[in-house]
């Protein structure tokens, strides 16, 4: 895994970076500033960019498709102290791979990277929390076991990004049994859009959005 590190705090980046490089990982490069990402990114390829969300010229959704052309190989993962619903989406929609907290330890940082990078979209917002084998499920998570199979199969071609029409041709239905499904996902998980029910789906771990495996068990 070759990562790149942008971070307006010298120091914070520069001891992640020695993190990273200490567990085996290449690091391409440590930019303080968007435009230093930029550059080096045209010029060393990058499998991760993790990138700081606020910086003094605003903040790192402005600029990501600048990033994105510079590395149209590399996932981003946004380094916040703060993440709400409208963050998350917008996020998401600028092609962001992951959200890591900043409260977090570098080891756990490095964990989340090491996860984007095998191709999971990532939502870290809680610093602290406990291990995945003993956190409570969430809502989304406990609604998921009330989805019927044919439901459960909608959300994953959702989170792949098929359209309506692509998705009940795949699934031999017709356009408003599909349609109808996708509203039933919706309800259950408690949601307002497609979009809304894909990062809920995300954020939650019931889908891959990378594979569109169902993961929730």
């Amino acid at each position: 895994m070759r990562v790149l590190i942008c971070d307006d705090h010298a120091v914070f980046a520069d001891s992640l970076a020695l993190v990273v490089r200490g567990a085996g990982h290449g690091i391409v490069g440590v930019a303080y500033d968007p435009d230093g990402a930029v550059a080096m990114l045209r010029t060393e390829p990058a499998d991760i960019c993790l990138i700081d969300l606020h910086f003094p010229g605003g903040t790192v959704l402005e600029r990501m498709p600048e990033l994105r052309e510079a590395g149209p190989g590399t996932r981003f993962v946004v380094l916040t102290g703060f993440l709400d619903r409208q963050l998350l989406e917008s996020g998401v929609d600028a092609g962001i791979r992951g959200f890591a907290h900043k409260g977090r330890q570098a080891r756990d940082i490095l964990a989340l990277l090491c996860r984007v990078h095998a191709g999971e979209l990532v939502v870290d917002d809680t610093p602290g929390r406990r291990p995945a084998a003993t956190r409570p499920r969430s809502q989304a998570q406990q609604v998921a076991r009330f989805l019927t199979p044919r439901e459960r199969e909608v959300l994953t071609r959702l989170a792949l990004g098929e359209s309506t029409a692509t998705l009940a041709k795949k699934m031999g239905i017709t356009h408003s049994t599909a349609r109808s499904h996708i509203q039933s996902v919706l309800t259950k998980l408690g949601v307002h859009s497609q979009r809304e029910a894909v990062v809920e789906a995300a954020r939650n771990g019931l889908v891959s959005v990378e594979t569109g495996e169902w993961l929730a068990g």
